[in-house]
């Protein structure tokens, strides 16, 4: 029985108690104090699905070592562009949270970000010429300017020493690395964020399912939310709603009826990795190592071995190893992707499916791979690797957003996605990588288009909240140096 609880008309509501339903909430706090907030997340404490740690690998994405983001072009140049801008977007979310934790809102910056080299390690001759291509590609940009290349084993041993013990001497390596990289605890981060928000004020049920979304005859939105505990369902009004639900934010945008939301599928892939906790093989390891994709992969399938900070403890990470699983979520449902195909996203679907063959080819030997095989995809990075110190993890679930095409019908599309209506009442996002990392970047861009008219005013809090906002620090290197070193202090990271 649907029934409608005291105090659930609100000016926001937040769906999802993720990392962006979290930035989301602290920019508005900060912007409109007296706006009633709600947030509603489905599990006890927010978040444990993409946010968590162990569900996302790809923490504090800044674009330094990452290849996928600097791919080689057909004319065999490496065009720096896609870096430079995911690396500003890095630097928006770092001062973002430098002022909340100037502010007291988050706590000591060691529980949710440690200072990290970033590396990218390859061998053979033609990853290796591309490094250097990239090396040099990059480095010539202000932001990337402290990036180091090498391709003499000793020195990469001296970066990285698992990287070549037991590895031929006589193999072509070459790495590039940036030291000052970092690793976030999104998690943690997402719950100290959370945390002051509910001090603050924000109506904070956790435990609550929103099923569906509507258009009420006075232009509000009306959830229907479920109180899993007590098994009832009950109405929740609000003028704005941030659909921030990770997989499952493509059918609450689906039944909202927005045409701003048609033609959007969505793809689901699961994935593991090989975790290590044995302290004589984590303290030889102290950065976080891309490598090239495998032929057919997804970017977000891209090898790493990461050291990872979680809860004061330090680990390390490697894989991932993509799976196949039609749940949105990690605590999904089966039927997530058959109930989401609709009349408008079928084709795109169908032709994502058709020129995406190499992918599923892909999908299904990684997941035919035994535990024994996943070992040998490890010693390709750490040759000396044994399987016994490691464990296999099941990570979440992310899923890539298809949508239409004019040309190809429909294609699949490898990071985020903001969906917003044409009046800004509604907004939401589909996507993955680089996703948290950009958190504070998405939704200052979220709040300019759902809220034009409120922005003139909003700009210098913005602006104190993130000093460069309006520049574009690659272009700006005295603004670069300055916020970079004002930021590294705040968080502890120089």
């Amino acid at each position: 029985m649907t029934q409608q609880s005291p105090n659930t008309t609100y000016d926001v509501v937040l769906v999802g108690g993720g990392i962006m339903s979290a930035t989301l909430g602290a920019f508005l706090k900060e912007l409109e104090p007296n706006w009633s907030i709600a947030l509603y997340e489905n599990l006890h404490q927010a978040g444990l699905e993409s946010s968590d740690p162990w569900n996302n690998a790809g923490t504090g994405h800044a674009a330094l070592c990452e290849l996928n983001y600097a791919p080689l072009g057909a004319d065999g140049t490496v065009d720096p562009a896609k870096a430079v801008g995911i690396n500003e977007q890095y630097h928006v979310s770092r001062q973002f949270w430098s002022y909340l934790v100037q502010q007291g809102q988050l706590g000591d910056p060691k529980t949710f970000i440690n200072p990290l080299p970033h590396m990218s390690f390859v061998w053979g001759d033609a990853h290796a010429d591309y490094l250097q291509k990239r090396y040099e590609a990059l480095s010539s940009q202000p932001l990337f300017q402290t990036m180091e290349h090498s391709e003499d084993h000793e020195v990469i041993r001296g970066w990285a020493p698992l990287l070549i013990e037991g590895r031929d001497p006589s193999q072509r390596v070459a790495a590039s690395r940036v030291v000052g990289g970092t690793d976030v605890d999104f998690g943690s981060l997402t719950r100290q964020l959370t945390t002051h928000l509910g001090d603050a004020g924000v109506d904070l049920r956790f435990g609550h399912k929103v099923t569906g979304l509507s258009r009420g005859t006075d232009g509000r939105w009306e959830l229907k939310v479920k109180n899993k505990a007590a098994g009832e369902t009950f109405a929740s009004r609000a003028r704005f709603v941030f659909v921030g639900a990770g997989g499952g934010a493509l059918h609450l945008l689906q039944s909202s009826g927005i045409p701003e939301a048609k033609g959007f599928g969505g793809f689901p892939v699961s994935g593991q990795f090989l975790k290590c906790t044995d302290e004589a093989v984590v303290s030889q390891h102290m950065a976080k190592v891309y490598g090239q994709a495998s032929v057919g992969a997804p970017p977000m399938s891209v090898p790493h071995l990461d050291t990872r900070f979680v809860d004061g403890r330090r680990s390390l990470l490697f894989g991932p190893y993509a799976g196949f699983s039609t749940n949105f979520l990690k605590t999904g449902s089966y039927l997530d992707l058959p109930l989401s195909v609709r009349p408008h996203n079928l084709l795109p679907m169908l032709n994502v499916a058709k020129d995406n063959l190499s992918l599923v080819s892909y999908l299904v030997k990684e997941v035919a791979k035994t535990q024994g095989k996943k070992v040998d995809s490890l010693r390709e990075f750490y040759p000396e690797a044994e399987g016994g110190d490691w464990e296999l993890i099941t990570a979440g679930q992310r899923v890539q957003v298809m949508k239409k095409d004019p040309k190809k019908g429909g294609v699949l599309q490898f990071g985020t996605e903001v969906v917003t209506s044409a009046d800004g009442s509604i907004g939401g996002l589909l996507g993955a990588s680089p996703g948290a990392s950009t958190a504070a970047p998405i939704m200052v861009n979220l709040l300019g288009r759902c809220f034009p008219a409120k922005m003139a005013a909003w700009t210098p809090k913005l602006r104190e909240m993130i000093p460069s906002l309006g520049h574009q620090l690659n272009h700006e290197p005295t603004l670069l140096d300055e916020i970079t070193r004002a930021t590294d202090a705040t968080l502890q990271l120089a």
